[in-house]
């Protein structure tokens, strides 16, 4: 059976983030809270992690992960940002959002987009994400913690430690995260498109141009 640490969801306990990014970066695969659902999570370099996350989900190679960022720096080190997207960015992250952006050459190919050559990331807003983040000092590849099967993400980790058992490492239990994932905003191209509501407000990007 994976570990499993139940974190304060305001303050979380130094001691179990630092747990987590030694699992992570071990090759481990994680649950961990996020501003939306509970995320599944590797190190961004480690192939066969990912594999298992794609392995739990039940997605092929088409799937869109994303990057889960500390900040902006680190999104404009992964993609490739324009002034007028970094504009709506900054006004809207942290938050429940997932940007999909043009991928930098500093972004592993096998993590973009085959076809589109680009890559989700988004800047969570939750103490525990932030606080492994930073104590991280690199991106999480992830992806929304959703079931093969499932119509809604799972909320109540013990029953996720219990479902999942020894195909993750660790589940990181910040308490209920809700039901309503991010809003999907695509900024790859000449203006912003909103591919999915979901928790963010996304009237900011209604009819956003390039300007």
């Amino acid at each position: 059976m994976s570990i499993y640490l139940q974190l304060h969801p305001v303050s979380p306990q130094q001691r179990y983030v630092r747990q987590a990014v030694e699992v992570l970066r071990g090759g481990g695969v994680i649950v961990y809270p996020t501003d939306s659902c509970y995320a599944l999570g590797c190190h961004i370099g480690d192939k066969a992690a990912l594999a298992r996350i794609s392995e739990i989900r039940a997605v092929d190679r088409h799937h869109h992960f994303t990057l889960v960022c500390r900040d902006l720096a680190e999104v404009a080190k992964y993609a490739l940002v324009a002034n007028w997207q970094y504009r709506l960015l900054r006004a809207s992250t942290p938050g429940p959002y997932t940007f999909i952006l043009k991928a930098s050459k500093e972004t592993p190919r096998r993590l973009k987009h085959e076809r589109r050559g680009t890559i989700g990331l988004r800047v969570p807003a939750h103490p525990v994400t932030g606080l492994l983040l930073a104590e991280m000092g690199e991106p999480i590849m992830s992806s929304t913690l959703l079931l093969p099967g499932e119509d809604l993400p799972r909320t109540d980790a013990r029953e996720i430690h219990e479902t999942l058992g020894n195909r993750v490492d660790m589940v990181l239990d910040g308490g209920n995260c809700g039901l309503v994932p991010t809003s999907v905003i695509d900024l790859s191209g000449e203006r912003a498109t909103v591919v999915r509501v979901g928790r963010g407000d996304v009237s900011p990007f209604v009819d956003s141009a390039t300007v």
